[in-house]
């Protein structure tokens, strides 16, 4: 069995707006292995996003504690987060955050130019099936292939984890599986741990683990024994 990149104990998140008090996670217990696919499903308010904006250094743990290969991520200041951030995560949001003004290649390039050891953008480009795309601006792209050129975006910095907050949200479900596909591919021809939010229950088959969330608290895990190839999932 992979070690753990993430071991979670005994996660807490409380948001206060003055007397108010919403316990958005309430003692969360998790790893996250190296080089997994990881599902967690749930509906809205779970606290699925919650725990991958405190595991992604956007957020803090109000109690309890993250450790990323053994440094306890719930102790790093502002500073140490950006570089955490910078140097090991990538992410990829429902909304794709291109800058219309730059073609695929050039939103690509805004990550390589900052990245310690970072992908050509044509090489990301082309794990994700856009090789024919590259000089082309958001305007001139479909919803999944603006996805895509997150996607490629996200892992051209080369990062350990990879976490995407409904990266088919938006998508009808042809155009999503293209996205899926490009996810898994990366996963497995990377080695990037990846973990991915959805509500929708069929992106579940092909994770090698699903977590289920309820009332910000993990309800269960199930291991999936054979998962199925993304151009096999419906919704």
């Amino acid at each position: 069995m992979a070690e753990p990149v993430f071991s979670v104990d005994d996660l807490t998140k409380v948001y206060r707006t003055g007397e108010v008090e919403v316990h958005a996670l309430r003692g969360v217990d998790l790893d996250i292995r190296e080089g997994e696919f990881l599902v967690l499903l749930g509906p809205s308010g779970s606290g699925k996003s919650t725990l991958l904006n405190i595991l992604g250094g956007l957020d803090h743990a109000t109690a309890g504690s993250v450790t990323f290969r053994g440094t306890e991520l719930t102790t790093f200041d502002e500073r140490a987060l950006t570089l955490y951030r910078r140097e090991n995560v990538g992410f990829v949001f429902q909304f794709y955050n291109l800058v219309p003004s730059l073609t695929a290649r050039e939103n690509v390039a805004l990550v390589t130019e900052i990245a310690v050891n970072p992908m050509r953008p044509e090489e990301a480009l082309e794990m994700v099936g856009l090789s024919d795309r590259l000089d082309h601006f958001p305007a001139q792209l479909s919803g999944g292939e603006q996805q895509r050129v997150a996607i490629a975006r996200a892992i051209a910095k080369r990062p350990e984890v990879l976490f995407c907050d409904e990266p088919t949200g938006a998508l009808d479900s042809k155009t999503g599986v293209r996205v899926l596909e490009a996810l898994v591919a990366v996963n497995a021809d990377l080695g990037t741990t990846t973990a991915v939010i959805t509500h929708n229950v069929a992106i579940g088959d092909i994770a090698h683990r699903v977590v289920h969330f309820a009332d910000g608290k993990v309800a269960r895990i199930d291991v999936n024994e054979t998962r199925r190839p993304a151009s096999e999932i419906t919704w």
